[in-house]
């Protein structure tokens, strides 16, 4: 099976440029923006969706990276989505976190 996009982005197979890199996480901004800040937050690892993490402490350091990025790029406001399967909106399927922000955001989403 050929790696993911997210695999190859990662794994930096890709140029890409990253806000934020850790041992087990990458932060990098959506190509296709919805909002001013846009930003993806994935693992490492592959994981199809979040249906598939055990790994608790991974889902936790998700948001804490996506609450340091978002004070790197000084925004105050913004919206965590994770879209998990298709009829939900999943593009992709490798376990990604959107951060959102830097406009005002309605609801309900969707």
């Amino acid at each position: 099976m050929n790696e993911c996009i997210f695999c190859k982005i990662a794994s930096k197979k890709l140029n890409t440029e990253f806000l934020y890199e850790d041992e087990r996480i990458v932060a990098f901004k959506d190509i296709n923006p919805v909002a001013p800040v846009h930003v993806i937050i994935i693992p490492k690892k592959h994981y199809d969706s979040i249906k598939k993490v055990k790994d608790k402490d991974l889902i936790g350091d998700l948001f804490l990276v996506g609450n340091k990025v978002a004070k790197t790029l000084d925004i105050h406001s913004y919206r965590f989505v994770i879209n998990t399967e298709k009829e939900a909106g999943q593009e992709v399927f490798h376990l990604h976190l959107h951060l959102i922000g830097g406009r005002k955001m309605g609801w309900p989403p969707g």
